[in-house]
């Protein structure tokens, strides 16, 4: 059975009903796999929401792109910004900018999704890339903020970090829809980024990511080959086994001579 695009109705009519899936994908070909997997939500690079192929590689994913707010600008920036990646087709946007920010795109209609707990981006005033509400003043300002998103109009939030027991008491208390990034299923969506699930992502796993492949070892091997098929187009090369006469063009004999005459002449 073919399915549809999900719209902000449909979402907020599955709240707290089913887990959904959501991926961070980065290329078109990622983008067309999580099509065809059956993913319900994908976070994208704004570039990726305005190729012109996007839809086609992705017609039922239900589309947020993002950026850090300080990529964007003031307000009216991020309010234009929205506009042209809403007609280019995005379902969302991700903003971790202002409550006031936030604000100007929902007074606009734009489904606007915000951040609660780790913000990677503002992480300094919460101690670093480490876990946010576990004491009971920390999970409050958790829920204190997604009031003021509320408040300010937003459709739903990304919770990072935070301890399973908050995150589901928040998303049971809130009517936005809550994605979950290593804060259990108590919220609404799980959210993965496609890099980690491939394994290709060299550097620090974080504790929620769950590798599925080994997209790595596959990449190390195709330098190998790369290397390997540039030395012996190198070698080729200076032995002069390369170009053979399958790669030229020959000019017929007659023609050859009268042009050599010509030339000497």
């Amino acid at each position: 059975m073919s399915r549809k695009r999900p719209t902000i109705a449909d979402l907020r009519a599955m709240k707290g009903k089913r887990q959904l899936t959501m991926l961070r994908v980065m290329t078109l070909e990622e983008a067309e796999a999580a099509e065809q997997a059956g993913i319900d939500i994908v976070s994208i690079p704004p570039d990726l929401m305005l190729n012109p192929e996007y839809r086609d590689a992705a017609p039922t994913l239900f589309s947020m792109p993002g950026d850090n707010f300080f990529e964007i600008g003031t307000a009216d920036d991020f309010v234009r910004w929205a506009f042209r990646l809403y007609k280019a087709g995005a379902d969302a946007v991700y903003c971790s900018a202002s409550y006031a920010t936030v604000k100007a795109m929902a007074d606009e209609a734009i489904p606007v999704i915000g951040h609660v707990g780790l913000i990677p981006s503002r992480a300094t005033w919460t101690g670093g890339l480490k876990a946010v509400g576990k004491t009971a003043q920390s999970a409050l300002q958790i829920m204190d903020a997604v009031r003021k998103y509320e408040a300010a109009g937003a459709f739903g939030a990304e919770i990072e970090v935070v301890p399973v027991e908050v995150a589901k008491a928040i998303s049971e208390r809130t009517s936005l829809f809550m994605l979950s990034m290593g804060a259990g299923t108590g919220c609404d969506a799980q959210y993965l980024f496609a890099e980690d699930i491939l394994g290709q992502n060299r550097g620090h796993m974080p504790r929620h990511s769950k590798v599925y492949r080994n997209f790595a070892a596959e990449y190390d091997r195709l330098q190998q080959e790369r290397i390997a098929a540039f030395t012996e187009y190198r070698q080729d090369v200076e032995s002069l086994a390369y170009p053979e006469s399958r790669h030229v063009v020959q000019m017929d004999p007659a023609e050859l001579e009268s042009f050599l005459r010509a030339l000497d002449s």
